[in-house]
């Protein structure tokens, strides 16, 4: 039987919101069969992270959006992947990006935006939410479907500031993470196997 294929959640969370949402994304990534996740914390900036990283078909990143963009601590992070850049490590890797604030909107597309940038300046492959915005969308939305905050370019969530990681986010915000992980983790398998196959022509 052959290795599972890698996908690597690299985020940071301040005060554990995003943790939640990023095992969301690992637990999506999981319930595709032949595809494994790793969750990585980009505050440890160690030889661990990147490698896993570099071992990865695709990799996933996940901040909070703090005052309408990325965290600090995510950007240190994105800043000490140039050695990475430098090689062109992550170069045709699939990319895809989660994010989460207090406030509705909070200008979580600015947030991700930034890592689209990031994953372009590396080469890489983004793969987009692929869910149509829910809620007040129409008048008959609900608080519960996915993609509530009607995000497109990833995964949105939204914790309000006086509730604990263990009440926040909602359970709709989850669910689109979890859609997203399964989303990257079916797209990364299919690349996987169309390089196999190319390979396996050219060989032929």
């Amino acid at each position: 039987m052959s290795e599972p294929i890698s996908v690597a959640v690299a985020y940071y969370s301040g005060y554990g919101h995003t943790s939640r949402q990023a095992a969301a994304v690992a637990a999506g990534v999981e319930s595709v069969p032949g595809v494994r996740s790793t969750l990585r914390d980009v505050a440890t900036l160690d030889d661990a992270l990147w490698e896993t990283l570099q071992a990865a078909e695709a990799i996933i990143f996940g901040s909070p959006t703090y005052m309408g963009s990325t965290s600090a601590v995510f950007q240190r992070f994105a800043e000490s992947s140039a050695r990475v850049w430098a090689e062109q490590g992550w170069q045709g890797k699939l990319a895809a990006g989660f994010t989460n604030s207090a406030g509705l909107n909070g200008n979580k597309d600015n947030a991700l935006l930034s890592m689209i940038v990031l994953a372009a300046q590396h080469g890489m492959n983004w793969v987009p939410l692929g869910l149509p915005p829910g809620w007040i969308y129409t008048s008959t939305g609900s608080p519960d479907d996915l993609n509530r905050l009607g995000g497109f370019v990833g995964a949105m969530a939204q914790s309000a500031s006086d509730l604990s990681a263990e009440q926040a986010p909602t359970k709709s915000d989850l669910l689109t993470a979890q859609h997203l992980g399964q989303r990257v983790a079916q797209a990364a398998l299919q690349f996987a196997r169309g390089r196999g196959a190319a390979a396996g022509a050219v060989s032929a």
